[in-house]
């Protein structure tokens, strides 16, 4: 049985072997609505943000009911599919907040010879029972997308409950139980912030398929089940200085993935992205 630990400062995790299959990333980006063929070899980094969430859980820290608010995503190099990796972590800081916790995390992925291949360094929120207020988590960074008529627009995907139970892994129940949604003050199940950069990163790889970066991403808004979703890009000439996923309207939950050429007035950003670094492979 699993021993539960409270979040503590200095808190190492366990270190263990990985490796993602062809096969499981297949499968997963399937669920999503994601063409994994964009990825050809090479290991999708949003993965890694999920992976890294588990290395915590298998390290006796509960991530049930917490919130991603802030995750930082550096890719100092492409992981291949298969490639055996070594995860290693550790709580940098716990901080007391109106709502709960302010936990910071570092968690990373070595290849063979110790070298970063994927770091994944992340703050949520560790909501607390007794808590009486629904805001006080801490700074509220400004916003990365403003305008969202000067965005690019790429694909759209619709959500379903189905979609996002396929997709969602046991160890945090808001992504997939109504029960535990309302439990937590959500109208429905929110998809976990890994599965939302999918959308992010497969736009990546479709049009500039990225040696390396080192992106934050914020998670604005929650995305729920049933909502569809838009990819937009912040273009500063031929670079990328940022991406957004858009929460559309609910009257427009029954479209098709595919690309668009004007924003939804009444969109919403419920992710978004500001890369610090992006180079092209």
């Amino acid at each position: 049985m699993q021993q539960w630990h409270e979040p503590q400062q200095g808190f190492r995790y366990q270190t263990r072997q990985l490796e993602l299959a062809p096969d499981t990333q297949v499968e997963r980006l399937t669920a999503c609505g994601v063409d994994a063929q964009v990825f050809a070899d090479e290991a999708d980094p949003a993965f890694f943000i999920g992976l890294a969430i588990h290395a915590g859980i298998d390290s006796g820290i509960s991530a049930e009911g917490n919130i991603n608010m802030l995750q930082r995503l550096i890719q100092h190099r492409p992981a291949k599919l298969g490639e055996l990796l070594t995860v290693q972590g550790q709580i940098q800081s716990v901080t007391p907040v109106p709502r709960g916790l302010r936990v910071q995390t570092d968690v990373w992925f070595e290849d063979m010879a110790g070298e970063r291949v994927i770091s994944c360094p992340r703050t949520s929120l560790k909501p607390q029972a007794n808590s009486q207020t629904a805001i006080g988590a801490g700074d509220k960074p400004q916003p990365v997308v403003g305008d969202l008529a000067k965005l690019a627009l790429g694909l759209r995907y619709q959500l379903t409950p189905q979609r996002v139970k396929a997709y969602s892994m046991e160890g945090n129940s808001i992504h997939y139980e109504q029960e535990a949604a309302e439990r937590a003050g959500f109208r429905a199940p929110l998809i976990g912030g890994g599965m939302g950069v999918h959308y992010l990163t497969a736009q990546m790889w479709s049009e500039r398929r990225p040696a390396s970066f080192d992106a934050l991403i914020y998670f604005r808004r929650p995305i729920f089940w049933d909502e569809a979703v838009q990819v937009g890009v912040i273009e500063d000439g031929a670079n990328w200085r940022g991406m957004g996923l858009l929460k559309l309207p609910m009257a427009g939950a029954d479209v098709a993935t595919g690309a668009e050429t004007a924003v939804e007035t009444q969109a919403k950003v419920g992710t978004e992205l500001a890369l610090q670094s992006y180079i092209v492979a």
